[in-house]
């Protein structure tokens, strides 16, 4: 056994580790990756190039074997085409009853798609479903305020009681296959719009977390968490030790797997140099008060 998986093992059993971003694809959408890069414009954009990695359920359960991962939450591809969406839907709830209290299904569907979205948001939630997301704004063509657009679905989230998780951008800085347009303030807008619906926002909000050293702003995202996901090509790692400093119990683990392999982001995670406490709260505490499955 390798060292690194060693060490990964021994923290396993001292710390629980939850990853709330993971992305997984059926084999034969794989293994047809070309004609999905021509079928969807945002699924080119990010997964036509050779180097692109993609990951069935199966190699994201051993990948967390190999990280010491215990549970991660999984969704597909937030694709434009509602009919795409059912195709990843059908493959990520079965990922969940074949990996039961390892693979946490989320569901994702285009608003765009009206009654027929809803339709598949409420039969994937009646099916295990335990969140929305990753909803993929730029995407799949809406805009995070266009509320009366969304309403229907914020309104199916609180029935069930789940989160809703947004595909959020940083709007400076480098370029990138994929960066969108909705940023900070659309998801401060967003949240205030909803502020009874629980939002994970996704790669740190776009940077939202750092307005919430303003009181009046923290005071209006109280139901909003953040995930980490694809920290480490956005943000210097100095990001985990700061925004703990003010909001200690919103920040989430989210790797982006398999954009980043889980063991190499554990490993780096764990070398900041964060302290005990707040390291457990991000690889686990955190996540259990935002969803009823891990309650």
């Amino acid at each position: 056994m390798q060292l690194d998986t060693y060490l990964a093992l021994v923290d396993n059993v001292l710390m629980e580790v939850i990853d709330c971003h993971t992305h997984i694809l059926s084999p034969e959408v794989i293994a047809r990756r070309e004609e999905y890069c021509r079928r969807d414009r945002w699924f080119g954009l990010l997964y036509s190039g050779p180097r692109a990695r993609l990951a069935t359920a199966e190699e994201l359960v051993a990948s967390m074997d190999e990280a010491g991962v215990d549970v991660s939450i999984a969704f597909g591809f937030a694709f434009a085409d509602l009919g795409l969406c059912h195709e990843s839907n059908v493959y990520v709830l079965e990922a969940g009853r074949l990996y039961p209290g390892r693979v946490i299904p989320f569901a994702v569907l285009n608003p765009r798609a009206g009654q027929a979205a809803l339709r598949e948001a409420r039969e994937c939630l009646e099916r295990g479903a335990q969140g929305i997301g990753e909803l993929m704004p730029d995407g799949q063509g809406f805009e995070l305020l266009d509320f009366a657009l969304l309403d229907p679905l914020m309104d199916l989230a609180r029935q069930f009681k789940v989160p809703v998780m947004v595909h959020v951008n940083e709007l400076i800085g480098h370029s990138y296959a994929g960066k969108g347009t909705q940023g900070p303030y659309e998801a401060f807008q967003l949240a205030t719009h909803y502020p009874e619906n629980t939002l994970i926002l996704a790669h740190w909000g776009g940077g939202l977390p750092f307005y919430e050293l303003m009181p009046e702003v923290r005071k209006a995202l109280g139901n909003v968490y953040y995930d980490t996901a694809a920290s480490f090509y956005l943000y210097e790692d100095t990001i985990f030790r700061h925004v703990m400093d003010w909001a200690p119990h919103k920040v989430l683990l989210g790797t982006d797997y398999p954009l980043v392999a889980q063991r190499r982001y554990l490993r780096r995670l764990r070398e900041i140099g964060l302290g005990e406490d707040a390291l457990a709260k991000i690889l686990g505490g955190n996540v259990r008060a935002v969803l009823r499955a891990l309650q």
